[in-house]
């Protein structure tokens, strides 16, 4: 079995909290939570998939 990348749970917990963000922000009818909601999930994504395409080409993947 591989070494766990505790990395990525960070990122995936975080872009799923963001997804739940927008939901709540949609529920309270809050147009600049839902944007900041989307960008931040757009932001976390790039960096674990900018992070998964670094340690691929270190060869730790």
């Amino acid at each position: 079995m591989k070494e766990f990348k505790w990395i990525f749970l960070v990122y995936s917990i975080l872009a799923a909290t963001c997804l739940m963000a927008v939901g709540i922000f949609i529920g309270e009818k809050s147009f600049i939570g839902i944007i900041v909601s989307i960008i931040g999930l757009f932001i976390i994504m790039g960096l674990g998939f900018s992070t998964k395409k670094k340690m691929r080409e270190r060869g730790e993947l």
